[in-house]
């Protein structure tokens, strides 16, 4: 009797001191300006859209303009419906707003499409940003170079979201430390650029910079890249809101076109609108869907 007392004592130990394995996530980044941050309105899910998704953490910092100081705080969360337009976050409490992004049919499609996997986002954003500085106004620009103020802009307030989502070890909270493996981005943005026609001609040299740019942060040179093709509600009295958006578009595809770990998601020209700028319910739900399958074929192809 003592000696099975014993050996089951030291089975106890030999499990209690056996170094335990965290979870093994898919990362993906979702940046770009308001159409990336999300104007659905959470009020309109259906009820399924509603619930938290499971095998998914999101991490999320607020947005913050240009010259402001870095700080890049959020918190490992369940992804839930509010991830949207004013969504913020100082750290320690996510204040969820009444919208949602591409992440949450994004996050169960790419589920759908690999059910063993985890995901984790990290998602930073902010609406009206431009990627060249002249077309930034009062909203921002992802320029890294950036030379006004004090030359703090959107791609510094990214680096920090990154870093300090990056700090944690240990995202869902199980008290093992997790491995993260970049899988993708998701970039929803160009509308900024394309009020002017000599900026919008220079979109596609300024979006592989940065694109390039990020994938260096995330330290995988070939990481695969879905790009959000921008599209017009026609809603001004020129029937353009963007002058210069075909121009924007052409870019876009070009550059999809020349990257072989890019691709170019279209779906948006059918989408509706909640006002004349950004999609309506709708157009956020099946544009996480479009993205997920747009990540998945190029990550088969790899």
């Amino acid at each position: 009797m003592k000696r099975f007392v014993g050996v089951a004592i030291l089975l106890a130990l030999v499990v209690w001191l056996a170094p335990v394995e965290g979870a093994v996530y898919k990362l993906y980044y979702l940046g770009g300006q308001s159409n990336m941050d999300g104007y659905g309105a959470v009020s309109e899910l259906p009820e399924e859209l509603k619930q938290p998704a499971g095998g998914v953490r999101i991490y999320q910092s607020s947005a913050e303009a240009d010259n402001t100081p870095i700080d890049g705080a959020g918190k490992w969360s369940p992804l839930l419906p509010g991830h949207g337009r004013s969504f913020k976050s100082d750290g320690v409490t996510n204040t969820y707003s009444d919208r949602f992004g591409v992440e949450l049919t994004l996050a169960r499609r790419l589920r759908e499409l690999d059910p063993t996997s985890y995901i984790a986002f990290i998602k930073y954003s902010k609406g009206g940003t431009s990627i060249y500085a002249d077309a930034a106004g009062d909203f921002g620009c992802w320029e890294p170079d950036f030379d006004k103020g004090n030359g703090i802009n959107q791609y510094d307030h990214f680096l920090a979201t990154l870093r300090r989502a990056l700090e944690v070890r240990d995202i869902d909270g199980d008290g093992t430390e997790d491995t993260l493996i970049p899988a993708g981005i998701v970039w929803m943005q160009g509308e900024s650029d394309a009020n002017d026609e000599a900026i919008a001609k220079q979109y596609e040299a300024n979006l592989k910079r940065l694109m390039d740019l990020v994938r260096a942060a995330l330290r995988v040179d070939d990481l695969p890249v879905v790009i959000g093709r921008i599209s017009d509600s026609g809603q001004d009295a020129d029937g353009k809101v963007w002058d210069y958006g075909r121009t924007v578009r052409r870019a876009q595809a070009d550059f999809c076109a020349k990257d072989a770990c890019a691709a170019l998601v279209t779906s948006t020209d059918k989408y509706g609108y909640s006002d004349k700028w950004h999609y309506d319910t709708a157009g956020y739900i099946d544009l996480g869907i479009q993205f997920a399958e747009a990540l998945h074929a190029l990550q088969e192809k790899r």
